[in-house]
């Protein structure tokens, strides 16, 4: 029996063939590669960007409760007068009898209305706003205490300071202008104290030994 030939034998293999890639087609059989390069495992998922949080806000400045303004008063006594300053939290006074005694005290102010303000020489004031109408409490000028009343005070009344060389002399005055125009004050020549020359509360026009300075209101 003669066996088939080589060309016969090759259109065999051809027929095969495409048998076979129109049963792929048919089905949807994938071969191995395309099975690889579709495979989830093999593909890469791009990285979520990174978080990047929001700076937290600086905290705002706290601002003192304690209402800005002046008060001027005298001593139960009536032998001085005496004249705060409150400014954003902080005050400045200053004690006068006149003649010949002063003191200049400060320090800060809390939010209750207390406030303990301190001088040179020891000296010491402790008073309490009183519904931001008046300042109560003591003083304690010169090794002596006085307990005080400071009422609220619209200019042109409150606290007046004037520096400047006159004659030759340094001169350092300070004015307290009470409710109702009343002025108590002292000069001190190169330290040596005296009864004040009454200033004008409008502009703060002194004359002192002849020669006009300005007395301005004071603030811490």
């Amino acid at each position: 029996m003669k066996r088939p030939g080589p060309l016969l034998t090759l259109l065999a293999g051809l027929v095969l063939g495409v048998f076979m890639l129109s049963l792929n087609a048919t089905t949807g059989t994938k071969n191995a590669s395309t099975y690889r390069e579709e495979s989830p495992a093999a593909s890469v998922s791009p990285s979520a960007p990174p978080t990047t949080s929001s700076p937290s806000p600086s905290p705002s400045p706290t601002r003192s409760a304690v209402p800005n303004a002046d008060y001027a008063g005298r001593t139960d006594d009536n032998s001085s007068a005496i004249a705060v300053s409150l400014r954003g939290g902080k005050a400045i006074a200053y004690f006068c009898d006149g003649h010949d005694k002063e003191s200049w005290l400060k320090g800060d102010v809390k939010d209750d209305g207390t406030m303990k303000l301190t001088g040179s020489h020891g000296d010491e004031l402790n008073g309490t706003l009183q519904d931001g109408k008046r300042i109560r409490g003591t003083a304690e000028v010169g090794g002596q205490e006085y307990g005080f009343t400071a009422d609220k005070a619209v200019k042109p009344s409150g606290l007046y300071r004037a520096t400047a060389i006159v004659r030759g002399a340094k001169v350092d005055g300070g004015w307290i202008v009470l409710p109702g125009g009343k002025q108590v004050g002292v000069v001190k020549r190169d330290g040596t104290p005296s009864a004040a020359p009454v200033i004008d509360p409008e502009t703060g026009a002194v004359t002192i030994d002849g020669q006009k300075i300005v007395a301005r209101p004071v603030t811490p």
